[in-house]
């Protein structure tokens, strides 16, 4: 039996990423959806249409850390875990008034639950964290590559809190940081995963285990309504997770793929190509 679990699954991606691994999975497995309201996750759990695996509802607040463990404990052993929870983010307001509930869920939650489903991941497992093409160095002063490039998954939390700090006093703008609080967010859970990755990769590969970073692209959700006005080109969540289930599902884990940020099955480079 394989174990699936996705969190932030009781709408958008997440649930449309539950509704086909368990569509696509066989009857003996078991798709987690998570997040952290109970109703919610009720609701979405009654409505997920899957036709292969069971889908069984599980709330999980992935800012609470004890939480992700106590879970990560309860599952014992998992096969398929995707990192998809995320925070809001609205237009108009400041940095520093959002930046502490976006940080929480995006980063501090996705280090979790690499913290805590890495080590019980099995042989031949996926570990994913759903992220964004904006989520490489070049959407960062040069200046700040350093900060994340071969930085350990302890580096990386501890910049992700100084760049929080100079949020709230004002002075991240002064140290080169983006305004817009989702680059430097987008490029933490690509390092995090970097990191993770940089330590598994042998051991993984032998296995046939992937560690990986995915975007899904511009996606038609309740959370990218606001940013966008053209959504002409925008896939539905439906459409979207099918590239990153057909990563999940591949019978092999190519090398190239390993420890990268993924759009429709193809690396997006983590430097531009004119770096040095």
């Amino acid at each position: 039996m394989r174990i699936a679990l996705i969190t932030g699954a009781n709408q958008g991606i997440g649930y449309a990423l539950v509704e086909e691994l368990a569509h696509r999975m066989n009857p003996e497995d078991l798709v987690l959806l998570t997040g952290r309201s109970p109703e919610r996750v009720a609701a979405a759990t009654r409505s997920a249409v899957g036709g292969g695996a069971r889908v069984e509802g599980r709330v999980l607040d992935v800012t609470d850390g004890e939480a992700v463990r106590r879970l990560a404990d309860e599952v014992g052993g998992v096969d398929i875990v995707v990192s998809n929870a995320v925070g809001p983010l609205e237009p108009g307001k400041a940095p520093g008034e959002q930046v502490d509930e976006f940080v929480d869920v995006a980063n501090v939650g996705a280090q979790f639950m690499l913290r805590a489903f890495g080590p019980i991941l099995r042989p031949g497992g996926r570990l994913i964290v759903v992220a964004s093409s904006l989520g490489t160095l070049e959407q960062l002063p040069e200046s700040l590559w350093g900060r994340f490039d071969g930085a350990s998954l302890d580096d990386v939390e501890k910049v992700v809190e100084e760049w929080r700090t100079a949020v709230h006093d004002g002075t991240a703008v002064a140290q080169g940081w983006p305004e817009w609080i989702n680059l430097p967010s987008k490029v933490a859970q690509v390092a995090a995963v970097r990191a993770v990755a940089g330590e598994r990769r042998e051991d993984d590969l032998a296995a046939g285990t992937l560690v990986a970073s995915v975007c899904p692209g511009l996606v038609d959700t309740r959370a990218s309504r606001p940013w966008f006005d053209d959504f002409s080109q925008a896939k539905s969540p439906a459409d979207a997770v099918r590239p990153i289930a057909d990563l999940i599902l591949a019978d092999a884990v190519d090398p190239a793929l390993y420890g990268e940020l993924i759009r429709d099955g193809k690396v997006v480079p983590w430097k531009p190509s004119t770096a040095r």
